[in-house]
């Protein structure tokens, strides 16, 4: 029920702040469409099973450094594509490096992409599911050694404990056919 009351205030907090306004109408109707959004997506909003306890104080506890490292890595991504872009370096490496997905969670996958196409100067091409492993063209892929250790240093902050495949001994095909 929390979860619930926290998707609509959040929901309506969005919608109030699109329309620079907080007036008793504009809150009320952004409580009447967040709640009908709520219900129509509710299947994709509601996970089917709750995440343990010490799991969601993980995620609080290393949100900031999180952040922070997303943050740096846009910066970074941004001061690199704009030396590009301006011709104070020749672009003599880009190219796709094949991250390995090893025993990381289809949440923990989807997170990394998501991140790893945020920073300018990386884009998610495809993951195979079947070779475990995740294409990202990198506009300096110089190293790529160096771009798995940064791939994997989000796997690291985003997966904890038991919900990780892999972790409780079961393989990942093994978790997938349950």
């Amino acid at each position: 029920m929390i979860y619930f009351a926290v998707i609509i205030a959040s929901l309506t907090a969005t919608y109030c702040l699109t329309l620079a306004s907080f007036a008793w109408e504009d809150v009320t109707l952004g409580v009447v469409l967040a709640a009908t959004l709520a219900a129509v997506y509710r299947k994709s909003i509601f996970p089917s099973r709750v995440p343990e306890a010490r799991y969601v104080l993980h995620i609080l506890l290393h949100m900031p450094r999180f952040v922070w490292m997303l943050l740096v890595d846009v910066l970074k991504g941004t001061w690199i594509v704009a030396v590009y872009v301006v011709g104070v370096r020749k672009l003599d490496h880009p190219g796709i490096v094949k991250i390995p997905l090893t025993n990381h969670s289809p949440a923990g996958v989807g997170i990394v992409g998501l991140l790893l196409t945020l920073s300018p100067g990386s884009f998610l091409v495809d993951i195979d599911w079947d070779d475990r492993s995740m294409l990202v063209h990198y506009i300096d892929a110089s190293n790529p050694d160096k771009l798995r250790r940064e791939a994997e240093r989000y796997y690291r902050l985003w997966e904890y404990g038991a919900h990780i495949p892999g972790q409780t001994g079961e393989s990942v095909t093994q978790q997938e056919t349950k």
